[in-house]
């Protein structure tokens, strides 16, 4: 599809530093519709979030009815905008997907001189932070659950992202949420 960058995070997922690390991936969602008929159709929503490895706050992200460059790209530009007070130079990393390897992706991050970084093919566990964030949140929203409209599916998925921000402690953040690690942090 387009150009594969190095991963330059190599599992170096740490960092005290706010905005420098940022980690994003796709996950999909399927939600159940009734037609005029009566007939369930299966349906499908994508999640594009963008994780600070500095406290694990989700820091922008999209919902969309499928996947879309434009999702992808409205997240990344908030996520640029939040970062931009970061006095280090950034570094995005994905995994090898379609979105981040399209040209306007690139592009984008070249203009704001962020380093892009990618998993190796097929290495899930270069972006365990991402997978992890996404099995919480379905742990704890999805599974189990039925979602009958898209609205209903996209609520709870921005519902979960602010619990997540501001309430749900972290062992790793001295048993903090990642807003309150930051604020905290921020103040000293």
């Amino acid at each position: 599809v387009g150009r594969i960058a190095p991963n330059r995070l190599r599992r170096r997922f740490n960092t005290c530093i706010p905005h420098q690390k940022i980690a994003t991936d796709t996950t999909e969602f399927k939600y159940y519709e009734i037609d005029s008929k009566g007939n369930i159709i299966t349906r499908r929503a994508y999640l594009d979030p963008f994780l600070d490895l500095y406290n694990r706050e989700i820091i922008s992200f999209s919902i969309t009815k499928r996947p879309s460059s434009q999702g992808i790209m409205s997240a990344l530009e908030k996520a640029i905008d939040i970062t931009s007070d970061c006095p280090y130079r950034r570094t995005f990393h994905s995994d090898q997907g379609w979105p981040y390897q399209m040209r306007n992706y690139i592009e984008r991050l070249r203009e704001e001189r962020i380093f892009q970084s990618m998993s190796r093919k097929g290495n899930c566990l270069d972006n365990s932070v991402m997978e992890n964030f996404f099995g919480l949140l379905k742990q704890e929203i999805y599974y189990g659950h039925t979602y009958h409209s898209f609205d209903e599916l996209e609520r709870a998925i921005r519902n979960y992202i602010t619990y997540y921000n501001k309430q749900r402690i972290k062992a790793k953040l001295g048993w903090l949420s990642p807003v309150d690690y930051r604020l905290r942090h921020a103040a000293a």
